[in-house]
């Protein structure tokens, strides 16, 4: 492995409920290397979806430090966030968050729509990535006329087209069956051994200790363990 990419250092994220004082996160601190495929593996309520949120820069912590390659998340600007996310970062959740109204092809092309490319080029730059993914004859069909793990490609797809560094998953099985859970799983794997960081969020057992390199668990909002899996690659 390579120097680290992110590191959080007790990070914390506390939200006020009437008289009550929710601590969603509280106290985590970790590593994630370049190139490495992280899962934070936890129960609902656990935190994980939060810290996802910090690590993209969509929320911020009430306490601690989140540092990019040196850098403290909390002091970017709107401007340099915004570019975090656009350049640095993809995205895949549990809901696809396809547009109903455009194509396999235009939702991904969409993700290019501010990087300075021409029409042209952003659709040939999606329906390579859908080519990719198994979704060459299905790029002209809008997301009802897809499968459920049809439309998660997509989304995989739209995450990837601009060749993010980072790829945070959250729950990006969870609305699929065992089959297409696996397809996915594979996704994400290929791509990581080709470089890719991914960090996903996930309940899974299974599913995080067949795909991830590194599993961090949960408990009401602190890291409970750390463990490395069967599928990590040395380098």
């Amino acid at each position: 492995m390579s120097h680290p990419l992110l590191i959080c250092r007790d990070l914390a994220r506390h939200y006020e409920r009437g008289p009550q004082t929710v601590r969603a996160l509280d106290g985590v601190s970790f590593e994630v290397e370049q190139g490495e495929f992280l899962a934070l593996l936890g129960a609902s309520g656990s935190g994980k979806s939060t810290l996802l949120n910090l690590l993209a820069g969509l929320d911020r912590p009430s306490a601690g430090r989140i540092e990019l390659e040196g850098r403290d998340l909390s002091a970017f600007s709107r401007r340099e966030l915004a570019a975090y996310r656009a350049h640095r970062v993809g995205m895949v959740f549990q809901a696809f968050n396809l547009l109903p109204q455009y194509t396999a092809r235009e939702n991904v092309a969409l993700a290019l729509v501010f990087d300075g490319s021409h029409h042209g080029e952003r659709r040939e730059l999606a329906a390579a990535m859908l080519e990719r993914l198994g979704l060459g004859e299905r790029m002209d069909h809008r997301p009802a006329d897809l499968s459920g793990g049809e439309q998660q490609r997509v989304a995989i797809a739209r995450a990837l087209v601009s060749r993010p560094d980072l790829l945070f998953a959250d729950e990006p099985t969870g609305n699929l069956d065992q089959e297409n859970s696996a397809r996915i799983s594979e996704l994400l794997a290929e791509f990581n051994r080709e470089g890719l960081t991914v960090v996903m969020v996930t309940h899974d057992r299974s599913l995080a200790g067949n795909s991830a390199r590194r599993i961090l668990e949960l408990e009401y909002g602190r890291v409970v363990d750390e463990r490395r899996t069967r599928g990590e690659v040395s380098s």
